[in-house]
C-alpha cells in the first residue's frame, strides 16, 4: 500500500505510529505521504517516526481538491486516509474518487438546518445527514472499481465491528444495539473549572451540539432530539465504573440499521459521557453563536466563529501523561439466543498511562488511531475489499478481531442478566456438580483399592 494521510493531527500521528509498529519492515505498508495544511506539523510527525524513509511530509490544503489529487498522482498512492477536520471530509472523499484510489475516514460530515424540527424524520433537522453524501455515491465508486470504507475509527469503527460480530455470532436475532462511550479519565490537581477536549475540538463542537439521532424501526425510523437528551447511568466494565451518558449525533445510528436490520435490528442509539464543565462550555458556545460556520466580520476581518473556538481551545495533542484512568467504548446488545432473551456488552478499554508509555499518545487519541490502523491493515492486505462505499459492518468481523488480539488491542464481553444467562448459569453449575460427583466416585474407588 502507498498511502496518503490527509491531516497530521494527534489521531493522524497515532495511526502512523501503530501502522509502523505493525509493519516495521514494509511488507504491506510501502509508502506514506503525511500531508497537512501546516507543513511544519507534517514534518514534525515524520520526525517522530524514527527516520523511517517510508514516511515523507508534504503540504496540502484539504479544501483544495486538486492538491490532494496531485499528491496521489505524484506518489502513485493507492489509498487515502482522511484524518482531517470533518468539514473537508467530502472534499477528500471526492479527491480520492477523482484520483481513482481507495479511501478511508473516521467520520463523516453533516449539515443541520438552522431551525431543526425535532421528532420523526432526519430530513426535517438536517440538510445533509451524516453518511448520506458518501452512500449516495456508492454506485459511482462501484462502477469505478474502487472502495471507500467510512467510519473507521473506534466509535464509529471498532464498535461497528463488535455489532456485526454480535449479530452474526452471539444472537439468533439482534433487536437493539446501544453504543456507549465512557471512561474515568481525570487530571489530578486540575482547576475545578478546567475544560478538557479529549478529541478534535472541531469534531466535539460538531457532533455534541448538533441534534442527536436514534433509530427506532417500530416508531417509524430516525428520531431527532435536542443536544444532550436521553441521560442515563451505565456501569462500565474494566474498572471504569458508573458513567452518566447522553445522546449525541453519531454515525452508528445510521450505518448499523443499514447493514444489521437484516439480522433483526429494531433500535439503535449512541450515548457518550461528557464532563460537566465541557457540557456547560458547549451550551455557552452554542448560545453565543460561536459554533456557527457562517463567517462574521470583526474589525474588518472575516472569521468563522467555530474556527476561532477550535483554535483557541485546549488541544487534545497537548494532553497526555497528566491524565489518569481509562476510556471504555462498547456496544450494549439485546436480542434472542436459543429462544431466550440475551444481553451482552462488548467493549474496548484503553488505559491512558499505558497508552502514553507504549504510544506516546493520550488514550482517546490512540484508541481512535488503533481502530483506524487495524482497518487500514486489512485493506492493505486485501482482506477487506470490494467496490463501492461501505462502513465496517459490511465486512467479516473475525479478521479485525484477530488483529486486535495479535496487537494487544484489548476487548472483552460481559454477559449481562437475561433469560439466556440464567439458563446458561444453571447448565454450568449442573456440569460442575456432575464433575464433582464423578471425582467423588473415582476417589471412593481408589480408597477401596
Amino acid at each position: 500500500m502507498k498511502m496518503l494521510l490527509v491531516g497530521a493531527g494527534a489521531v493522524g500521528e497515532s495511526i502512523l505510529r501503530i501502522l509502523q509498529s505493525r509493519d516495521p519492515d514494509g511488507k504491506w505498508l510501502e509508502k506514506v505521504v503525511v500531508s497537512d495544511c501546516d507543513l511544519y506539523r507534517a514534518q514534525e510527525v515524520v520526525g517522530h517516526l524514527q527516520e523511517d524513509e517510508r514516511f515523507v511530509a508534504e503540504y496540502a490544503d484539504a479544501r483544495e481538491k486538486d492538491q490532494i489529487v496531485a499528491l496521489i498522482q505524484k506518489y502513485q498512492c493507492d489509498f487515502v486516509m482522511d484524518a482531517a477536520a470533518p468539514y473537508v471530509c467530502n472534499n477528500i472523499f471526492d479527491a480520492s474518487y477523482e484520483g481513482g484510489v481507495n479511501y478511508g475516514n473516521m467520520g463523516t460530515w453533516s449539515v443541520p438546518r438552522d431551525n431543526p424540527k425535532l421528532g420523526l424524520g432526519i430530513e426535517n433537522s438536517y440538510i445533509e445527514p451524516m453518511t448520506k453524501y458518501n452512500f449516495d455515491r456508492h454506485k459511482d465508486w462501484q462502477k469505478k472499481g474502487i472502495m471507500a470504507c467510512i467510519c473507521l475509527g473506534v466509535d464509529p469503527g471498532v464498535v461497528n465491528v463488535f455489532a456485526k460480530f454480535a449479530a452474526v455470532y452471539l444472537f439468533d436475532e439482534i433487536h437493539e444495539i446501544h453504543v456507549k462511550d465512557g471512561g474515568n479519565l481525570t487530571i489530578p490537581g486540575a482547576d475545578k473549572d478546567t475544560i478538557i477536549f479529549g478529541f478534535n475540538v472541531w469534531t466535539v463542537l460538531d457532533e455534541c451540539i448538533n441534534p442527536n439521532i436514534e433509530w427506532d424501526k417500530e416508531k417509524g425510523g430516525f428520531i431527532v432530539e435536542g443536544a444532550f437528551a436521553g441521560e442515563e447511568t451505565f456501569e462500565m466494565p474494566a474498572g471504569v465504573g458508573l458513567n452518566t451518558l447522553v445522546k449525541v449525533e453519531h454515525e452508528e445510528t445510521v450505518t448499523m440499521p443499514r447493514y444489521l436490520e437484516q439480522y433483526g435490528l429494531k433500535k439503535c442509539t449512541f450515548k457518550i459521557a461528557l464532563d460537566d464543565n465541557l457540557v456547560q462550555a458547549l451550551k455557552v458556545i452554542s448560545s453565543l453563536g460561536l459554533r456557527s460556520l457562517h463567517p462574521i466580520h470583526v474589525s474588518g476581518v472575516e472569521v468563522v466563529p467555530r474556527d476561532v473556538v477550535a483554535a483557541a481551545a485546549p488541544q487534545p495533542k497537548d494532553l497526555g501523561s497528566e491524565m489518569l484512568g481509562k476510556m471504555c467504548v462498547g456496544v450494549h446488545c439485546k436480542g434472542i439466543k436459543d429462544g431466550k432473551t440475551r444481553e451482552v456488552f462488548i467493549y474496548q478499554p484503553f488505559d491512558n498511562q499505558i497508552s502514553m508509555h507504549d504510544w506516546k499518545m493520550q488514550a482517546v487519541v490512540a484508541q481512535t488511531g488503533f481502530g483506524a490502523a487495524v482497518g487500514i491493515e486489512l485493506i492493505a492486505k486485501g482482506v477487506w475489499k470490494d467496490a463501492g462505499v461501505f462502513s465496517p459492518e459490511y465486512f467479516d468481523p473475525i479478521p479485525y478481531l484477530e488483529i486486535m488480539d495479535e496487537a494487544g488491542f484489548e476487548y472483552g464481553i460481559v454477559e449481562m442478566e437475561s433469560q439466556y444467562k440464567t439458563i446458561n448459569d444453571k447448565k454450568i453449575m449442573a456440569q460442575i456438580f456432575t464433575d464433582a460427583a464423578n471425582l467423588r466416585k473415582l476417589a471412593a474407588k481408589l480408597e477401596k483399592r
